[in-house]
């Protein structure tokens, strides 16, 4: 397989891990926003510093200040801004605002040296946009100016997670180990907005104890590290269409745990976002059959 194509991969397990994210935050009880981030990124950290301290490669977080900052601000940043959005503005609205990410990411990744925007690349992820607003607005959506504040923090939220997916492509020869780094730092920024701004509230049970440990390692953990690997190394104009499936694929999630209920409009979300994906790698699909022909 090709280096290319298994980075492609490693990024599709972020997703596939970001769609446990509102099953197990659901499951996870009454924690506040931050002092969950807090908890689920120092699970995370311990991931990344365990395998450092296994390999032997500390040097992996020897790195210029500015790797440190796109690092620390698109972690913290992305859920600092989310936390404000979902506080200020209706969830559903904040939610579809905030997941303009991967299109952001599909139209800037022209500005990434050897890429090009292709149209299957644009129109690929206004499908998979068209199928998010089916999963995220459900219920129904109406803007409101009352809530500008919150929207513009869902604004800044996916402008954040965008930025920070292109600029660790420009950080490429930066090793993954450094997300330790950055969950670390991140676990301790959101600790001190906890103390800030929260009221401390304990897990009530050991399910729910299970719950965010689960996030820790997965959602809020290793999904960052094998995104950083994607984003570097693989397709990022594929990552970031199929990026929409994370949404569609935590609504199902959801529905088979028993905390949704299925709908035709969910059934027509997963044919869009799935003929989006497609349609974004139609290219690579073609390079691969014509390599498995000449093979």
């Amino acid at each position: 397989m090709q280096s290319r194509t298994a980075a492609t991969l490693l990024g599709f397990l972020a997703i596939l891990m970001w769609a446990l994210l509102a099953l197990l935050t659901a499951a996870s009880g009454t924690v506040p926003p931050f002092q969950l981030s807090a908890l689920t990124f120092l699970i995370g950290a311990a991931i990344g510093l365990l395998w450092l301290a296994a390999s032997g490669r500390w040097g992996d977080l020897r790195q210029p200040w500015p790797v440190w900052a796109v690092g620390i601000g698109g972690l913290f940043g992305y859920h600092a801004f989310y936390f404000t959005a979902l506080r200020n503005a209706p969830a559903v609205e904040a939610s579809l605002i905030a997941y303009l990410w991967p299109l952001l990411i599909v139209v800037f990744s022209a500005l990434l040296p050897g890429e090009r925007l292709r149209w299957f690349h644009v129109a690929g992820a206004l499908l998979g946009l068209a199928g998010t607003v089916l999963v995220v607005g459900r219920g129904g959506m109406a803007f409101d100016g009352r809530y500008a504040f919150g929207y513009a923090a869902a604004a800044a939220c996916a402008l954040t997670w965008s930025g920070y997916s292109l600029l660790s492509r420009r950080f490429a020869a930066v090793p993954t180990g450094i997300v330790a780094g950055f969950c670390l730092a991140t676990a301790l920024l959101s600790g001190a907005a906890h103390v800030l701004v929260e009221e401390t509230v304990w897990p009530a049970s050991r399910a729910e104890w299970a719950a965010i440990a689960a996030l820790g390692l997965m959602p809020v953990g290793a999904a960052f590290y094998v995104w950083d690997h994607g984003v570097k190394r693989g397709n990022i104009q594929v990552l970031g269409v199929a990026s929409y499936a994370a949404p569609l694929l935590s609504t199902l999630a959801l529905i088979f745990s028993g905390y949704a209920e299925p709908t035709l409009g969910i059934a027509l979300a997963a044919a869009l976002i799935t003929a989006g994906a497609l349609l974004a790698s139609l290219p690579a699909l073609r390079r691969r059959r014509a390599a498995d022909v000449a093979a």
